[in-house]
């Protein structure tokens, strides 16, 4: 039997968690005299590995270990309760009547992707958390989503993908599930361009109830 199932990218579709990172990112490059503001942010980060940003950006220094920074500095600045991307609260109720599958997908690292389903409050809802770097490869490889059905018992047919990052588009869109652009960051038809089967504005779209007609009777 495969059993239905919503996966999620976690920053920017679980969370609007943007502009913490781009203030992170800012205060970091400042701090070694370069300057960027949060255009730069989504022109040349966004979506991007940490040490592949680190590398092009500010070559001479360990990236790793800045990531692990970057990280770290991340967490102190994200609030103990924040709030959920609109509409994520009704759509995870309904997943669980319907008896849907629900991941999150993140290339986030773990003690991040803890702490943000944590301040969101959602973390007993998701029990399956596929983190890109404890996969063979991360996003924008397939990995991390074809990890997500497996885990859940899922086949491409029968996902839905939510993301809103080039290299979660190409990820997700690889894999084979129907792919929804979140514009928390890029514009419809950006979203679109990068692999985007539809876009949504966040959970409460009203477009969204014809796209999870999909998953209705999809059992087999």
């Amino acid at each position: 039997m495969t059993r239905p199932a919503l996966l999620f990218d976690l920053d920017g579709t679980l969370i609007e968690s943007d502009p913490l990172h781009a203030q992170v990112y800012v205060e970091m490059f400042a701090a070694r005299g370069v300057d960027i503001d949060e255009a730069f942010y989504f022109s040349e980060i966004h979506g991007k590995q940490n040490t592949e940003v680190f590398k092009k950006h500010l070559p001479g220094e360990d990236p790793y270990q800045l990531h692990l920074d970057k990280e770290a500095a991340f967490r102190e600045i994200l609030d103990d309760i924040v709030d959920p991307m609109p509409g994520l609260v009704t759509l995870l109720n309904r997943a669980e009547t319907e008896g849907w599958g629900v991941a999150c997908v993140t290339n986030a690292p773990r003690l991040n992707a803890d702490a943000m389903l944590k301040a969101i409050g959602l973390a007993a809802r998701f029990p399956t958390v596929v983190i890109g770097e404890e996969c063979v490869r991360g996003k924008p490889d397939p990995a991390p989503y074809t990890a997500a059905m497996e885990q859940l018992g899922t086949l491409p047919g029968h996902a839905i993908a939510f993301e809103d990052s080039a290299a979660g588009l190409y990820s997700a869109a690889a894999s084979g599930a129907f792919t929804i652009g979140v514009r928390s960051s890029l514009d419809h038809d950006t979203l679109i361009d990068l692999g985007a089967h539809a876009t949504i504005k966040d959970f409460n779209d009203t477009a969204l109830p014809a796209f999870l007609e999909r998953l209705e009777g999809a059992t087999t």
